[in-house]
């Protein structure tokens, strides 16, 4: 990475991807920040959070002048192919360079926000602009809560006007995001032993080879939920042959469209070729609906080289399939006030068993209305509610009301339409980013988002554009000395 341009940029971008950075785990990271800013003279403040400010000095009569805020997230979202090997917590990422892009072996790549910090970063070490007084934030745990955002020390900015470099298409100004909350719910039994009456067949049934990505931005795009498709399997399976599910272990993170899945089965031997036949058709089926936005898909069932100690008892296996297939996924609501943009989404995030007889379900929903943010997770938790699970909210984040007179906005605009010769795309977003919050705190700040273009973001399919970074870097040049 460090041959490409603007080398500046990227040459940052390197050393980031060599710092471990998971959500509540920013240590690593910030110290690389804190060095940063001493090895370069520059002053920076850090908050109870962990959240940090760098600041760059006016220039040289712009003294006077309001301070500019620049903003990204340290943490980065921790997704791998099951094949890979990496702690995350320890180890780098591997990027590479691929036909115009930049990419990690397996991994997510954390461009989101690494590449926003390391354009901040240069920022605020390229002595060739003449700019007023910049103010570079960088927030920790945003892609787990938005909790460094949510809890923003006193007196960590002063500036008027903010650019958030966490959106991920060049050519495109971000003026609103929706809010977000997460439901979640945990299902108890007591496991039993396998009912010694019957002899079985054990077996995992897997579902990989998805798209995954964004809960957000990807949410519309018709990509299938590896939770939702085990369990309809399982939920067939059981109704046709009185198969008996030992675990259930599907997704990762609750802001991204799970990718893979797996449930560990005994199978009635009496049964065996009925479930055998069953599971071919409802594979075929499921190929075929998929088949233009899942061609990687795939949906295995193999021999389990172990018994398992203990099933779910029938009738909370039962309650927990028919939960899971009435649980909402998806876009729920399109915007009627923005043309395009999804009003209302549910993510079914994941599915786990941290011990024998505990089922934690973790959904997470989105919405540029608040109240329909909060109706969507009220009947997400009704659904849990009539299976009898526990059920609770996180605290949640605003949405970013868009303001599209802002002056910031025509100026960015104007700057843009100069240089390029076409107008931007001036919208909004249905990811959350952490704009919302800091217009709790600081009601006055013009806001907009903006960034290089990003692909496959929350999944190890993440990717950044290199020709789209230079675009970015020579816009944000501008915008910093101009807005």
């Amino acid at each position: 990475m460090n041959a490409l341009e603007p080398r500046i940029v990227w040459s940052l971008f390197d050393q980031i991807t060599k710092v471990p950075r998971p959500s509540k785990k920013e240590s690593r990271i910030q110290a690389f920040i804190e060095d940063f800013a001493r090895q370069n003279g520059l002053e920076y403040r850090r908050d109870e959070k962990g959240n940090i400010v760098v600041i760059r000095s006016a220039a040289p009569g712009r003294e006077e002048e309001p301070a500019l805020i620049l903003q990204s997230h340290m943490d980065m979202v921790c997704e791998k192919d099951s094949d890979v090997r990496i702690d995350f917590e320890r180890d780098p990422i591997e990027a590479y360079v691929d036909n115009g892009w930049v990419r990690a072996r397996g991994t997510t790549l954390g461009a989101d926000c690494g590449i926003g910090m390391a354009l901040q970063m240069a920022v605020l070490i390229d002595k060739s602009l003449r700019t007023p007084k910049i103010e570079a934030l960088f927030t920790v745990d945003e892609e787990q809560g938005l909790t460094g955002a949510m809890n923003l020390g006193d007196g960590m900015l002063t500036g008027s006007r903010m650019i958030n470099l966490d959106s991920e298409d060049e050519g495109e100004l971000f003026i609103g995001c929706a809010g977000g909350i997460d439901t979640i719910a945990t299902l108890t039994c007591q496991p039993e032993a396998i009912p010694a009456a019957e002899r079985y067949a054990y077996r995992t049934i897997r579902v990989s080879g998805l798209h995954g990505g964004h809960s957000g931005d990807d949410i519309e795009k018709g990509f299938a939920n590896s939770n939702r498709l085990l369990n309809r399997i399982l939920w067939n399976l059981t109704k046709a042959s009185g198969l008996r599910l030992s675990r259930f272990d599907g997704g990762n993170l609750r802001n991204a469209i799970p990718r893979e899945a797996e449930a560990q089965v005994a199978i009635p031997l009496g049964q065996l070729e009925t479930a055998e036949q069953l599971f071919r058709q409802l594979v075929e089926a499921i190929a075929d609906e998929f088949r233009h936005t899942e061609p990687n898909l795939s949906i295995t069932i193999e021999p389990l080289s172990e018994v398992p100690a203990t099933v779910l008892p029938v009738a909370a296996q039962q309650r927990l399939l028919d939960l899971l297939y009435a649980l909402p996924h998806g876009v729920m609501a399109m915007s009627q006030a923005i043309p395009g943009l999804v009003e209302t989404s549910t993510n079914l995030a994941s599915v786990k068993m941290p011990a024998p007889g505990t089922i934690v379900i973790t959904t997470s929903q989105r919405s540029s209305v608040e109240s329909a943010k909060r109706d969507i997770a009220d009947r997400v938790e009704a659904v849990f509610a009539l299976a009898g699970a526990d059920v609770h909210h996180t605290d949640g984040y605003p949405g970013w009301t868009p303001n599209p007179d802002s002056p910031l906005v025509r100026t960015a605009a104007g700057i843009y339409r100069e240089m390029f010769g076409t107008d931007p795309k001036v919208k909004a977003i249905h990811a959350g980013l952490e704009c919302g919050l800091f217009l709790t705190r600081y009601p006055h700040l013009d806001i907009i988002s903006t960034g290089p273009t990003l692909r496959g973001v929350h999944s190890p399919g993440e990717r950044v554009e290199i020709a789209s970074v230079a675009k970015v870097w020579d816009y944000l040049k501008q915008l910093v000395e101009r807005a």
